[in-house]
C-alpha cells in the first residue's frame, strides 16, 4: 500500500539511519535543551508526534520508528523487545549529542517522553539509570496513558487475538475496515478518529509488510509482565522528576493503569485530560504541549 501524502510529507523531514544493522526512521530537530526524546506506542509510529511538535517551537527533538514500526525496517524473522528499543534510543542519541546541553559530567541532557508502548521503553531507560549504566544524562521522564501496569489495562479484540495462539493467524488476516474500527474505539467521542488520520496511519502500518507483523510486535506485553518488577522499580525509586498526563476516556490504559502507577509514584505530578481518549497527542494536542512544557520547566 501506498503512503499518503502526509506520511510522505512526514518521510521526506526525517531520514532513514542504520542501527544495529537496520534502517531505523529518524526525525531530529536542533533547539532549546534539554533533547526532547519521543518514544511512540502500539501500532503506530514517531508520526504521532508531528502535531505535538508544533507546539513546542525551538526545542530539541529526537523521534524515531521503533524497528518493525512505521517507516523502520520490519524484519519478518526478528525477536522485537522493549529492552532492543531501548537499545536503539541510546545509540541515536550518542549519534545526535552533538551541540545538545549537558550535565557537569559532559553527558546529554535527555528528557524522555513516553506514550503507551514507550512508558516502558522509557521505563527501561530509568531503569538503566538507577543502574548507572545510561550513557545521558535522565534530566526528566513524561509519560502518558501507556498500560505500564499491563494486568490493570484492557486490551483491545485485535490485540487479544494477535497476543493469543491465533496470533499469526489474527495477523495475516488483518484488514485495513477491521483496523479502523479498533482503532477508532481507542478515541474519544469528543475527539474522534478522522478518516485522514485513519489513512494515515492505516499506511504506516501496511508499510513495508507491517500489515502481518501484528502478532510478533504484540509481544512487548508479555515482556510487561515479565519484568515487571524491574520497571515497577525504576517508577518507585528513579530519583529524577517523574511527570504524568492522562486521557481519562481511554478504554486500554484504563483509570485503573493510572490508580497503579500514581501507587508506585505517590508524589508524581498528574494532568487530567477528562474528555480525552488513548491518544491525547493526537487528539488534544495544545493541551498535552502545555502539560509537558509545564514538566520540562519544572
Amino acid at each position: 500500500m501506498a503512503l499518503t501524502p502526509r506520511v510522505e510529507e512526514w518521510r521526506r523531514r526525517g531520514a532513514a539511519e542504520p542501527v544495529g544493522g537496520h534502517q531505523i526512521h529518524v526525525f531530529g530537530r536542533g533547539g532549546a535543551g534539554p533533547l526532547l526524546l519521543l518514544l511512540h506506542g502500539f501500532p503506530s509510529s514517531s508520526y504521532d508526534w508531528r502535531l505535538l511538535l508544533d507546539e513546542l517551537p525551538g526545542r530539541a527533538v529526537l523521534a524515531y520508528d521503533c524497528l518493525g514500526f512505521g517507516l523502520s525496517d520490519k524484519p519478518r524473522d526478528h525477536t522485537y523487545t522493549l529492552g532492543g528499543q531501548a537499545d536503539i534510543a541510546e545509540a541515536l542519541v550518542t549519534r545526535h549529542a552533538a551541540g545538545l546541553v549537558t550535565d557537569y559530567a559532559g553527558k546529554p541532557q535527555v528528557f524522555a517522553v513516553g506514550h503507551d508502548m514507550g512508558t516502558s521503553v522509557a521505563t527501561e531507560l530509568m531503569a538503566r539509570d538507577l543502574e548507572g549504566e545510561l550513557g545521558f544524562e535522565l534530566a526528566g521522564v513524561f509519560l502518558f496513558n501507556g498500560s505500564m501496569i499491563q494486568g490493570a489495562a484492557s486490551p483491545t479484540i485485535a490485540q487479544k487475538l494477535l497476543r493469543g495462539p491465533l496470533g499469526p493467524l489474527m495477523a495475516r488476516l488483518s484488514s485495513e475496515r477491521f483496523f479502523r474500527q479498533q482503532f477508532g474505539s481507542i478515541f474519544s467521542e469528543a475527539h474522534p478518529l478522522s478518516p485522514e488520520e485513519a489513512d494515515d496511519q492505516w499506511s504506516l502500518i501496511a508499510h513495508n509488510g507491517g500489515r502481518t507483523l501484528g502478532h510478533r510486535l504484540i509481544s512487548y506485553m508479555d515482556e510487561r509482565e515479565r519484568r515487571a518488577e524491574r520497571w515497577y522499580g525504576a517508577l518507585s525509586d528513579w530519583p529524577g522528576e517523574l511527570s504524568l498526563a492522562w486521557g481519562l476516556h481511554d478504554p486500554v490504559a484504563t483509570t485503573k493503569v493510572l490508580a497503579g502507577v500514581r501507587e508506585l509514584r505517590p508524589g508524581a505530578p498528574l494532568t487530567e485530560l477528562p474528555d480525552l481518549g488513548h491518544y491525547p497527542q493526537i487528539e488534544d494536542p495544545t493541551r498535552v504541549a502545555a502539560a509537558l512544557a509545564g514538566a520540562i520547566d519544572a
